[in-house]
């Protein structure tokens, strides 16, 4: 899933992140805007929607962080 989510920022929001592991949010990288228009990419290519009030803004820090959450969604659906 990693993989994939490198993929979306790369593609759909034109970010290069340097590692799965880089903070989106203290790197400036994902400001509020890119944070939904991340949410909408996610829910049209995969199908399912991230409610923010059900996660936590940390599942969002890095790649790594939203492969996580990804997987864990697609889980329990």
């Amino acid at each position: 899933m990693i993989k994939e989510v490198i993929e979306l920022f790369s593609e759909k929001l034109n970010i290069e992140v340097p590692s799965p592991d880089t903070d989106l949010i203290d790197s400036g990288l994902l400001d509020s805007l890119r944070l939904v228009e991340l949410l909408l990419h996610i829910e049209a290519s995969l199908g399912f929607r991230i409610v923010l009030d059900e996660i936590d803004l940390d599942d969002l820090r890095s790649i790594r962080r939203i492969a996580r959450l990804i997987d864990a969604r697609m889980e329990s659906a």
